[in-house]
């Protein structure tokens, strides 16, 4: 319908609709699965990690040669399942306003985790290609061992709509001024230690501090609190330097991972708010529609123009010419009301005439506008307690 009540020319067919619903069904099922889809995404996760761990003893010698001769049959699988995985969901983005048209679809791949896919498949193609041509030696071949590398971007892929990157994105914003003060005093700290080690050490004969950049090292496992054991100071004041470089260490190296900690923890319990209060939203809807009906429908009740319109049975006017060209605007609609109820044998009353009914009533009696502003103030108190009522018991869950 335009806006001036008139039908539009646009006309559908089943096939579309059909063709719609189709896409947004195989869309809802790859971008956001529910139900039985988990199933199908658990068995690509099953797959990918079944790969990742054939990859990694194909580089064992022990292993090397039947783990290379699986991986090649687990490679096309895999290469095959997310080709056609690829071109399905960038035929069922369609269903978005966003993503329809070449342009859309274009925008579509141009998604980080598309891309990625992308590159996985390209690379798979490449490693199969040439392992085919070679008979089977290519992928334990030092020349190509760089490409597994996107045989690991895989894994990233498993998490399509980012949940995980968001969660830790978010909290990482809402603390960043913490970890940006933590980390300006532990680099500082970092640079001042490392220093005065390498003067107390570089004239310590077969001294290991032999530049800047070796001291910066030991500073970054000393304060990090590893402790390789590579680099050790041999001079009094390099070892206390060194005790100073490890309380520094804990105090400060270790506050980042505290602060991520704490803001994970309260993120956490905001979601389990926002749970609980759309668990309440519809509950707390129906009790409050149910209590105004109550209400309303009380025979001392003054709010007739609220639910006397809804009890007087409603006798539809003759469809004719002139009363569908009323319905072009809401003057009309009114006017067309308004002439069949001063036809005879009609019980129709506008919603502005009893409307204008009750203001005269409630005009003309002061007493009336009272009981009625006291009985609203009561149903209003009524309601938040009631409200409150439901959060006690959601919250008690």
């Amino acid at each position: 319908m335009s806006l001036l009540g008139k039908p539009l020319n646009y006309k559908t067919s089943r096939r579309d609709a059909r063709y719609r619903r189709l896409q947004s069904r195989v869309y809802n099922f790859l971008e956001r699965p529910r139900g039985f889809a988990f199933i199908y995404h658990f068995l690509v996760f099953l797959l990918v990690f079944a790969g990742l761990v054939l990859s990694v003893f194909s580089t064992i010698d022990e292993y090397e040669k039947q783990a290379g001769d699986v991986l090649v049959y687990m490679e096309s699988i895999v290469c095959t399942t997310f080709f056609f995985e690829l071109i399905l969901r960038t035929w069922s983005s369609g269903c978005r306003s966003r993503y329809q048209g070449c342009f859309g679809r274009l925008k579509f791949l141009r998604r980080p985790f598309c891309v990625i896919d992308i590159i996985t498949i390209a690379a798979s193609i490449v490693v199969l290609a040439l392992t085919m041509k070679s008979g089977g030696q290519v992928l334990a071949a030092s020349a190509l061992r760089g490409l597994r590398f996107f045989q690991i971007l895989r894994m990233v892929r498993m998490d399509r709509r980012g949940g995980t990157w968001k969660l830790l994105g978010s909290v990482v914003y809402a603390h960043r001024q913490e970890l940006m003060t933590t980390l300006y005093i532990g680099f500082l700290g970092l640079i001042f230690a490392s220093f005065l080690v390498f003067l107390a050490e570089k004239d310590v004969p077969h001294t290991k501090f032999n530049n800047f950049a070796q001291a910066l090292w030991w500073g970054v496992i000393t304060l990090c609190t590893v402790g390789y054991g590579d680099m050790v100071p041999y001079t009094w004041q390099g070892k206390i330097i060194a005790s100073f470089c490890s309380l520094l260490g804990i105090s400060f190296f270790a506050l980042p991972a505290g602060i991520l900690g704490s803001g994970f923890a309260l993120k956490v319990q905001q979601q389990q708010r926002q749970k609980h209060m759309i668990r309440r939203r519809q509950p707390a809807a129906t009790l409050i529609q149910s209590l105004w009906r109550c209400y309303a429908a009380d025979e001392k009740s003054l709010s007739e123009a609220t639910w006397r319109i809804h009890q007087i049975p409603y006798s539809p006017p003759a469809r004719s010419a002139s009363s569908f060209r009323h319905n072009a605007s809401f003057v009309g609609r009114l006017s067309t009301i308004r002439r069949h109820r001063n036809q005879p044998g009609t019980s129709l009353q506008s919603p502005a005439l009893v409307h204008q009914k009750n203001m005269s009533r409630i005009n003309a009696s002061p007493v009336n506008y009272a009981s009625k502003f006291s009985n609203k103030t009561n149903f209003i108190i009524i309601e938040i307690y009631l409200i409150s009522l439901i959060d006690l018991r959601f919250l008690s869950e």
